[in-house]
């Protein structure tokens, strides 16, 4: 039977909503760091960061069990590895054909499963007093800022007038909570034509449109906000993570499985480098 990477990240994400955590709010992505190939050194990205940060390791860094061997080390025995996807290119006979990518599966393991290696501590993360500092300069720093107009009684952002309402600081439950709002709609911002030009925003009629691009593009926007979180250090604990919130997420994914989970975060890890200001590799 052939490999459906696509279906096999879907149902790994819908295990976590039914253990009682939505992947892009794990306490583990802002407490612990984004995950890092610690052979490379380059950090996952994209659904990855999501698929690793739920594993629920103390230590950012992981190996194959080859780059394990071959750094002098060994998986111990009865470990259980964690599946990551990566994207492969496919070389056409036919030279003036197209190269083809694809998705292909590998699985690796956290250095707490890992004996032999001497792996580096954890840096300290940003203090949950110290976050809301690098929030501001999060906001402050992003290129191409729309407008942000505080006074509503709800978050939005409106792409017609590309401006963002939040409302006032104060009137939130904490100011990390402000933040993390601010995020997802600064997130939703990215689509904009001026910016991304996002398919899944720039063709979104909201709740009464198509309901699969407006389900994608929120997920887009609450991922991105997990990037930009995690960045600036506020913890996912402290947000919401209700069992409505799970439900009906889980809800949307099993409803409609043309909702690319794997697409949109690769769209959130885009999103949130153009926030940062930052020029990577998708």
């Amino acid at each position: 039977m052939k490999l459906n990477v696509y279906e096999v990240v879907t149902d790994r994400i819908l295990a976590s909503l039914a253990a009682g955590v939505a992947p892009w709010k794990s306490p583990y992505l802002a407490g612990v760091g984004f995950p890092v190939n610690f052979s490379t050194g380059k950090k996952y990205r994209g659904v990855n960061v999501f698929l690793l940060s739920t594993a629920g390791f103390s230590s950012p860094f992981w190996l194959t069990y080859r780059q394990a061997q071959e750094l002098g080390g060994n998986v111990r025995k009865g470990e259980k590895g964690s599946t990551v996807v990566k994207y492969g290119t496919f070389e056409p006979e036919d030279e003036e054909e197209e190269k083809k990518m694809f998705l292909k599966t590998y699985t690796v393991f956290n250095a707490c499963q890992i004996e032999g290696i001497e792996f580096p501590k954890p840096e300290a993360r940003p203090a949950v007093s110290d976050s809301c500092g690098e929030a501001k300069l999060i906001v402050a720093g992003m290129p191409q800022r729309p407008a942000i107009r505080h006074g509503s009684a709800l978050a939005f952002y409106r792409p017609s007038e590309d401006f963002v309402s939040m409302p006032e600081p104060e009137n939130m439950a904490t100011e990390e909570a402000y933040f993390s709002t601010l995020f997802h709609e600064l997130t939703h911002s990215t689509g904009h034509a001026s910016r991304l030009a996002r398919k899944s925003l720039m063709e979104n009629k909201g709740q009464h449109g198509n309901r699969t691009t407006y389900a994608e593009e929120e997920l887009v926007a609450e991922m991105g906000a997990a990037f930009l979180n995690a960045e600036a250090g506020i913890l996912e604990s402290e947000l919401e993570n209700s069992a409505a919130y799970l439900a009906n997420w889980a809800k949307a994914i099993k409803e409609d499985r043309t909702i690319s989970v794997i697409r949109a975060a690769s769209q959130a890890q885009k999103a949130a480098d153009f926030i940062l200001n930052r020029k990577e590799a998708a």
